[in-house]
């Protein structure tokens, strides 16, 4: 959930929240209550994570040898440092310590059977954060301002999201992110030398973008819930006062910049999202309507979704080829001007949508299949 690359933990809001003490949080009807809420035996990451975020990762791990060089770069060291700091300067979550919040917490990594849940800290910060660190003992931590801002339905939103990043194994790859975007800063002084990492970082960046979508969706598995994740992102974007904005209107604020002006748009769109490791909120809101509506949502709720005992047998081709569709789907279907004007200019000479998807498959060293396979 946080933007820590360019807030410093920050969910990447800038929401002020409400004046309020966390003592004064009253809780809230809900659409339904815990024992109502379905869980989920056995899920695999897999069930909610982005098909570019998933062959992304299992890249990653495909490499011989890398999450051994990557733990041994960042884990002895960092995780020790980063735990012993919030142990000393914020409140770890418990029975006797933030009580509701260590319930509601309990209640997400059961409907997610997550059996060890990390450790919860909850950090005196008025800005709205909530991020995962560490590797092999991922901690979660919970800002002040995010308590004040959300109610306890949202919350339940927010602490599914960053259960998700723990379940998917998020906390070692964005570590490398975030460490190589420090490295590349200091690298801006060495003539030529940074270009390599400026590459690596952005194609970071594009992952973690959409590990973001994932997780938004695990914070709905866990919620059950779509308006309390659309008032979460609608808070981001707006601050407390939801009362003062519209559902309706905030989606078609995102639909409408989609699809606004011309080409030159669509190009100021990218370069929008070049340095963010975060999508727009009302983008976000939209992604999470459009899950819904795909039926994901509706099958994982009634049963059918992966199980993570089946995650060593996944196939790496499989996942390419998943992630590859996605991206060819999205152009193809692209409301962005700039996107259109591609499909026209190429619509004479060559399918720029499977293009786009082979250059997916290319750039993961996948084998090179013809499209009708996809």
């Amino acid at each position: 959930m946080a933007d820590m690359s360019e807030t410093g933990g920050s969910a990447g809001s800038g929401a002020r929240p409400r004046k309020r003490t966390t003592s004064s949080r009253q809780p809230v009807k809900s659409t339904a209550t815990s024992t109502q809420r379905t869980a989920f035996p056995g899920i695999s990451s897999r069930a909610y994570e982005h098909p570019a975020d998933r062959a992304a990762l299992v890249a990653l791990r495909s490499v011989p040898g890398f999450d051994v060089l990557i733990k041994g770069m960042f884990g002895f060291f960092s995780e020790r440092r980063l735990r012993m700091m919030f142990l000393g300067s914020a409140v770890r979550v418990d029975e006797r310590q933030f009580a509701g919040v260590h319930a509601l917490f309990l209640d997400a990594a059961r409907i997610l059977d997550i059996e060890k849940p990390p450790e919860l800290y909850v950090s005196q910060d008025p800005m709205v954060n909530a991020w995962t660190l560490g590797l092999d003992h991922p901690f979660v931590v919970v800002s002040t301002g995010t308590l004040d801002l959300l109610d306890d339905d949202e919350l339940r939103v927010v602490l599914g999201h960053e259960l998700g990043h723990a379940l998917s194994g998020h906390a070692l790859y964005s570590s490398v992110l975030f460490s190589l975007m420090r490295i590349s800063g200091v690298g801006t002084f060495i003539p030529l030398g940074n270009l390599g990492l400026r590459a690596i970082v952005m194609a970071l960046k594009e992952w973690y973008r959409k590990a973001e979508l994932s997780c938004d969706r695990a914070g709905l598995l866990v919620s059950q819930d779509p308006g309390a994740v659309t008032r979460v992102h609608m808070k981001m974007a707006g601050g407390a006062r939801v009362s003062d904005m519209d559902l309706q209107a905030f989606l078609a604020q995102a639909e409408e910049y989609e699809s606004t002006g011309d080409a030159r748009e669509g190009v100021i769109r990218i370069l929008n999202l070049m340095n963010a490791t975060h999508p727009f909120a009302v983008l976000r809101a939209l992604e999470i309507k459009r899950w819904v509506e795909s039926g994901e949502y509706e099958r994982i709720l009634a049963g059918a979704y992966p199980n993570r005992a089946d995650d060593p047998r996944t196939s790496f081709v499989d996942e390419v080829k998943a992630a590859a569709a996605s991206y060819k789907h999205s152009f193809d279907t692209s409301p962005d001007p700039l996107f259109k004007f591609l499909r026209d200019v190429g619509g004479g000479t060559v399918n720029l949508g499977n293009w786009f998807a082979d250059q997916v498959r290319k750039m993961a060293g996948a084998s090179n299949k013809s499209d009708d396979e996809d």
